[in-house]
């Protein structure tokens, strides 16, 4: 015999179910499969990356124009650096990665909006304060303790005005994704670690892009990490072969940006306990670089040297590169 269900049991019944309707992870959570979704985000994210790079640097016609125009000539010379090789390559890389995140955030379909507004701030943020670090800055003072060190003698450098800016880009950017005030904080630190960590790699052709993809393709089998993984993976798979082949480099503005949306997906998709813990990680590794030389590390150790070198130029000294300033962003080249 069944026996009617007491309308207070039944919604003592539902409300287990309308609690993880409404939990973080269900409110960011996309309308999509785990694969298609970021599948779909990397392939634009990728041939919006790729078509900005190619208007950027436009070659051809465009270079015979820089003598008429001289504001086109000083715009490249201003973007062109010198590499651990002494060869110039672009740092247009950068910009290109980044808008073609951005644009890759606002157009991919089934992203929540929060998820969406997450990643743009990242990327927007990151790869703005990012180019201004490339053009404005200096060789003079590098890291945290030499930001520090200047801003104790009165000096305001643009490396310590990108800490501040990404710091404060990462705290837009996790107040854009659902949780408490804590959660705010934490996902914040590790969004803009991430972006520092990311462009500490950047020493090397392919280097920091390796890294990220290596560190970030694990989130495409996710439907939430993937989501918002999935664009700036693309788009910095689409533009390794420029960095590989030394045309081109990340920079600070390419760097920060991948390390940045690297960590919203983080943030986005982890517990907190996880979060915390990954904090803990990038915090290690960047107080590590201060005493520790990443360069050094990876070349004394066969895996990651063979890794490191694979798809890049052969040296042309036999192996033995000459040795890399701190920041390989070095002064804008001089026309002879």
């Amino acid at each position: 015999m069944r026996f009617p269900r007491s309308p207070r049991l039944a919604w003592f019944s539902r409300r287990p179910a309308a609690e993880a309707a409404c939990s973080p992870v269900a409110l960011a959570a996309p309308r999509r499969g785990p694969v298609w979704g970021g599948l779909a985000g990397a392939a634009i994210g990728a041939v919006a990356a790729r078509t900005l790079y190619s208007a950027l640097t436009r070659p051809g016609a465009d270079q015979a124009r820089d003598d008429v125009v001289p504001a086109r000539r000083v715009a490249r010379e201003t973007w062109s650096r010198t590499n651990f090789r002494g060869e110039p390559v672009t740092l247009l890389e950068g910009p290109a990665l980044a808008a073609g995140t951005c644009a890759a955030a606002v157009l991919a379909p089934g992203l929540p909006v929060r998820l969406r507004a997450a990643t743009a701030i990242a990327a927007a943020g990151a790869g703005a304060f990012g180019a201004y670090d490339d053009v404005a800055g200096s060789s003079g003072s590098r890291g945290f303790r030499g930001h520090l060190a200047a801003l104790r003698r009165g000096e305001v450098t643009t490396g310590a005005v990108k800490i501040l800016g990404i710091g404060a880009t990462g705290l837009a950017a996790a107040a854009a994704l659902p949780g408490r005030p804590a959660d705010v904080l934490i996902n914040g630190a590790l969004i803009a670690g991430s972006a520092n960590l990311v462009n500490l790699f950047d020493l090397r052709p392919g280097r920091a892009a390796k890294v990220g993809l290596i560190a970030g393709t694990p989130a495409l089998g996710d439907a939430t990490a993937g989501a918002v993984a999935g664009p700036v993976l693309g788009a910095t798979a689409a533009l390794l072969p420029e960095d590989l082949g030394e045309r081109a480099m990340l920079g600070d503005a390419g760097a920060n940006t991948l390390g940045a949306v690297l960590g919203v997906a983080a943030a986005a998709r982890l517990p907190r306990a996880a979060r915390l813990g990954l904090l803990a990680g990038v915090a290690g590794l960047t107080a590590a670089s201060e005493v520790v030389s990443f360069t050094k590390v990876i070349g004394a150790t066969p895996a990651l040297r063979w890794l490191d070198e694979l798809g890049r130029r052969p040296a042309a000294d036999g192996g033995q590169s000459r040795p890399l300033p701190a920041d390989l962003l070095a002064e804008p080249l001089v026309p002879r």
